[in-house]
């Protein structure tokens, strides 16, 4: 199989872990997000890549949250053309970030490398649906989780907002 065909053939079978809930992987998620409807908790592991990208956005640090993909992952914004490798994904990063994002998870899948979570975001404590995201992960070499690749989209207009601290603040999840 080509080195091309691989990542296309693990996105195909996301699908079949669906259904996958890996035993040594304890569940956890905070208080506030067991009050989100139809949120999930989250294992320890997986957990962590929605902690250290939160992070790394509320820092506005676009090195710290490129680092937390794959060397040719995917960042894949609404009305952006694809950022692709780490160098790419800082680029788009770049001057975004600095609100307090907020990221839950609404599923997840976990078996051997391959991972994924699907989830909702918004700014701020109330939790309120702003968007809904996928993450496919891989897990690297180290055994961490990374992101293969990020797609969102924003939710209804009406739920969009920018993030409070800075209304000129452009958001990972754009505003039109």
């Amino acid at each position: 199989m080509s080195r091309s065909r691989a990542p296309l053939l693990a996105l195909l079978l996301i699908p079949l872990f669906a259904t996958l809930r890996a035993p040594p992987l304890a569940a956890q998620a905070s208080a506030a997000e067991r009050s989100v409807p139809g949120a999930v908790a989250l294992p320890a592991e997986l957990d962590r890549v929605l902690r250290d990208y939160e992070r790394a956005w509320r820092a506005g640090d676009a090195a710290a949250l490129a680092a937390l993909f794959t060397p040719d992952g995917f960042v894949l914004q609404p009305g952006r053309a694809p950022a692709r490798g780490r160098a790419a994904i800082q680029a788009a990063y770049q001057g975004q970030g600095g609100g307090a994002l907020r990221l839950w998870a609404l599923g997840f899948g976990a078996d051997g490398i391959a991972g994924y979570i699907v989830g909702a975001y918004g700014y701020g404590e109330e939790l309120a649906d702003q968007g809904k995201f996928t993450l496919t992960l891989r897990r690297g070499p180290d055994g961490r989780w990374l992101i293969f690749s990020d797609m969102d989209n924003a939710g209804p207009r009406e739920a969009r907002r920018p993030p409070p601290e800075s209304s000129s603040t452009t958001s990972l999840r754009s505003l039109p």
